[in-house]
């Protein structure tokens, strides 16, 4: 098996919030930090009634999603944490799950899947077990196939980053 790691991370991707009442959560980050909300998501099967905002524009946007239960009594509890996950952009999204998985990273169910902005995600659980043993140390970690843009993008900051050193 390769050690070599087949993926890289390009950036955040999102942030997600939870709380339970998703109109104070906007209040203080669409009112009061100016975030721009640009759609909504809601699934019962993932318990979650959410905003989704953004901070910046362009392919270097990040996300904001603001979400609260559908029925807090169930599971999952979106907004227990409150900052419920981190969204991560990686450029090979089904090579990081093989090379991870193959070094005993733990995933939440479901696999690679359609997220609900469009990007095809996974998450890697915020704890291990016997059977995998390395979790996110209790964060979940949103793992997103960052599409061309997003990477060209994060390829010419690069370059111009290198530039500046020379």
């Amino acid at each position: 098996m390769s050690t070599q790691r087949p993926f890289r991370v390009l950036g955040v991707q999102q942030i997600a919030v939870g709380g339970l009442d998703k109109a104070r959560l906007r209040g203080f980050w669409v009112d009061t930090l100016g975030l721009d909300l640009v759609g909504t998501y809601v699934s019962e099967n993932e318990n979650v009634d959410e905003d989704i905002c953004q901070a910046g524009s362009g392919p270097l946007k990040v996300e904001v999603d603001l979400m609260q239960p559908v029925d807090p009594e169930k599971r999952p509890k979106v907004h227990d944490p409150a900052l419920n996950h981190v969204g991560l952009w990686i450029d090979d999204l089904a090579a990081a799950v093989e090379w991870l998985e193959g070094r005993g990273v733990r995933f939440t169910p479901g696999g690679i899947r359609a997220g609900a902005a469009g990007f095809d995600v996974c998450f890697i659980h915020p704890k291990g077990n016997d059977e995998s043993p390395i979790g996110a140390e209790g964060v979940l970690v949103e793992l997103v196939q960052a599409p061309p843009e997003v990477r060209e993008a994060f390829a010419a900051l690069a370059a111009a980053g290198q530039g500046e050193a020379g």
